[in-house]
């Protein structure tokens, strides 16, 4: 069956990094548009980073925008995310998720298997 595992969350300073990773299993990790996403307490889980099949597109929200770096290794079946100059309203439980309909609009509804997620805080 499907397997999306995430790590590399924990606690982190405000202004420092922090790297995630991803990797999956079960599927065809090329033929799947990959996502990050995250859900803040009682907050809506949004999508702020995805990445086509290829890596040849991808896509920020505003609030990350020059902050974070999404990128992929298919030959791996992992997907990575450097997280820096990080704020303490980063702080959330971060999923990973493939999506089989293409990098979309980055929203939740497009994406098919997540992962269990990893908390990331962002001390003030």
């Amino acid at each position: 069956q499907v397997q999306v595992v995430e790590s590399g969350g924990g606690l982190v300073q405000a202004g420092g990094s922090l790297s995630l990773s991803c990797t999956a299993s079960g599927l065809t990790f090329d033929d799947y548009a990959m996502g990050w996403f995250r859900q803040a307490p009682g907050k809506e889980r949004e999508g702020f980073s995805c990445i086509s099949r290829s890596g040849g597109s991808t896509y920020y929200a505003p609030s990350v925008k020059g902050r974070f770096t999404i990128s992929r290794d298919n030959a791996k079946n992992t997907l990575y995310l450097q997280m820096n100059s990080l704020k303490p309203e980063d702080t959330a439980i971060y999923y990973c998720a493939a999506g089989s309909y293409g990098l979309g609009l980055c929203t939740p509804y497009e994406y098919n298997y997540w992962g269990q997620g990893t908390q990331v805080t962002v001390s003030s």
